[in-house]
């Protein structure tokens, strides 16, 4: 008799972006004439920059030709790559990260869940609500939690709600913890953090000898030059942080897929006599062993955004989402809404019109106006009352945006 992992058993409800879809496909069902415009799942738009492209097509000429073909690749990645992120994301910030720190991937998404196989299944985690669901999803995947409350927390995990009133930053757990998820640009809320917040995170890490999984998958949209784009930045870090990015939002590759993590090789923790052990080195073996790395056209095609053509076209792709995200905000605005987020991230945070129901609004939003966000509830209990909507659509559908939106004055 096989027996199955029964962590799986406690997820409650299918996970949020399918469930969108679902409701979603039954309206256009019900209404195939209507022009939905979708606001919810956060993908891009824009196609892949001119010199990505090029950098494309060179590698795959490449993979033709018996004298430059290439075979399987270093699990880390490929060293062109990850020295062009040293030097272009970390160096240049005054960062100290060697490139053995720095591992490819296929996605931040992956990575945040996949991390967990080096850590024990009897560490506290404290997660920010509301949040990303794949740090909850995964967490109780991996049987690190209790059953889910009537209140919508599960048993084991310590919530950080995230409201208006702070900001919609998460507070310092009053007990200690063993693992921290931190997502800055926040998604879905947007909230910034600056570098005295964070430096008092790696304060309590270091404290409590606990690690930071810091989520950086938005770094690329802060416009304002005070607020830290890596948590390396903070004095510290390298000893109780590990960091994720992603090519994804920055570069449009949600389709290519590439991303990478940091893990410095001063990170440690603890068997149960209290010896300390690198996490670089369990991470290293377990990528060597359950994963075959990222094709070289795609690395190929990253490392050209580090060009300084490619520089320019990701900044003006940047640009174009932040001026979606500005459209939106004004039109949101205009008519009375609450919103939150959009200047430092491409997500904006609505309060809910007339104190609906997170997902009372978005079917209200879907069947008046044929308008899709991403119920806040959806992200956790604390995201009830709000919606988030995405800025990474094109420059027609924000525009039409503001047009319905304009019927709810």
């Amino acid at each position: 008799m096989a027996f199955l992992n029964e962590g799986y058993l406690k997820l409650k409800a299918g996970y949020l972006f399918p469930e969108i879809g679902r409701r979603v496909r039954e309206y256009q069902t019900a209404h195939p004439d209507a022009r939905i415009i979708r606001m919810g799942i956060g993908d891009v738009t824009r196609p892949l920059a001119p010199s990505v492209i090029k950098a494309f097509h060179e590698a795959v000429e490449e993979m033709g030709n018996e004298s430059t073909f290439k075979g399987y690749g270093p699990e880390q990645g490929y060293e062109f790559l990850r020295k062009a992120i040293v030097d272009n994301e970390f160096i240049s910030r005054g960062v100290n990260i060697d490139i053995d720190e720095i591992f490819i991937s296929d996605g931040s998404k992956c990575d945040t869940g996949n991390i967990l196989d080096i850590f024990g299944k009897n560490n506290r985690v404290a997660i920010a609500d509301p949040v990303y669901p794949v740090y909850v999803d995964t967490n109780v995947m991996d049987g690190r939690t209790g059953p889910m409350l009537e209140n919508g927390y599960y048993e084991n995990i310590v919530y950080m709600p995230c409201k208006e009133e702070n900001n919609f930053l998460p507070q310092i757990p009053s007990q200690p913890v063993d693992i921290i998820y931190l997502c800055f640009p926040n998604n879905p809320t947007g909230a910034t953090i600056d570098k005295a917040t964070l430096k008092k995170w790696v304060d309590f890490a270091l404290e409590h000898r606990a690690i930071i999984l810091y989520d950086a998958a938005y770094e690329a949209y802060i416009s304002d030059a005070t607020l830290p784009h890596s948590i390396f930045e903070i004095e510290g870090a390298r000893e109780c942080a590990i960091e994720f990015r992603s090519f994804s939002k920055t570069a449009g590759f949600t389709g290519t897929r590439c991303a990478y993590t940091i893990l410095p090789k001063s990170v440690k923790a603890y068997d149960p006599q209290g010896n300390a052990h690198p996490l670089h080195a369990l991470w290293l073996r377990r990528q060597t062993t359950k994963f075959n790395g990222v094709s070289y056209p795609v690395q190929k095609a990253a490392a050209a955004i580090y060009t300084d053509t490619g520089k320019k076209e990701v900044r003006d792709t940047i640009a174009y989402y932040m001026e979606n995200a500005a459209i939106m905000r004004k039109s949101l605005e205009s008519v009375g809404f609450k919103v939150f987020g959009g200047i430092n991230a491409p997500y904006l945070w609505v309060k809910t019109k007339d104190n609906m129901g997170s997902w009372e609004f978005f079917d209200y939003l879907l069947h008046k106006l044929q308008i899709v966000g991403t119920p806040g509830a959806g992200f956790g209990p604390s995201g009830e009352g709000y919606i988030r909507f995405s800025a990474f659509a094109n420059r027609d559908s924000v525009l039409e945006f503001t047009d319905r939106i304009k019927k709810l004055a």
